[in-house]
């Protein structure tokens, strides 16, 4: 069962005390990808191990002269980044979480950092494109409750009062022209020739005449 972490001259006692444990904080779905163990240059005999998994990180430490195992674990979504760093002797690898945390682990041989920077990477690759994933299908059910409540908004929507036809407007008729008598022509005439008449036979004085002819002249 462990034979596949043994690949890059891991230490068997501390992969199978890790693995042992590891199993049983196994999550449904979860697996493990890979493991490296410390190797000190004079002393190993409880060296620490990082474990990854598709879903998270987990860093071991032994305890209590090896009797125990303690360990602390960070998600894929709160790793911020990873780090390697080749040294004369091994290699430090360690990781940064969102909150300022870091975790590491020094002594490690190259051939199991590079390992480690590598599948850390990819799984970190792997928990960006489904975080995308994530935020697309949220701004899509998003757009699609807009569009589900504005089309309830339309199918309550109060129906349109119907206006009542407007009448034709009655044309009103032209006004009916206006017949104008036309003054009698000889009217005048006739009555400044009586006023003639009297003024010659001496029956009006000629102020009378005048005046009387200033009237008739006005009126018409």
């Amino acid at each position: 069962m462990i034979d596949k972490f043994l690949r890059d001259e891991q230490d068997p006692k501390a992969v199978e005390k890790v693995y042992s444990r590891l199993v049983d904080l196994l999550t449904t779905g979860e697996e493990i990808i890979y493991i490296a163990v410390q190797k000190k240059p004079i002393v190993n005999l409880f060296p620490d191990c990082i474990a990854i998994t598709n879903k998270r990180i987990l860093f071991f430490t032994p305890a209590n002269l090896g009797l125990s195992i303690k360990f602390v674990d960070f998600v894929w979504k709160d790793i911020v980044d990873v780090y390697t760093k080749e040294e004369i002797i091994g290699a430090v690898f360690s990781a940064k979480t969102t909150i300022g945390t870091e975790m590491g682990v020094d002594y490690l041989p190259k051939v199991q950092a590079r390992k480690l920077y590598q599948y850390a990477q990819e799984r970190k690759e792997a928990e960006r494109e489904a975080r995308r994933l994530r935020e697309l299908e949220e701004k899509r059910a998003e757009s699609g409750a807009v569009n589900i409540d504005h089309a309830s908004n339309l199918g309550f929507q109060a129906p349109v009062q119907q206006q009542s036809p407007v009448a034709a407007p009655v044309p009103t008729p032209p006004p009916a022209p206006v017949v104008q008598e036309e003054p009698k022509k000889d009217e005048l005439t006739e009555k400044l020739k009586r006023l003639k008449t009297l003024f010659e036979s001496g029956l009006i004085s000629q102020e009378e005449y005048n005046h009387k002819k200033l009237e008739l002249l006005s009126d018409f």
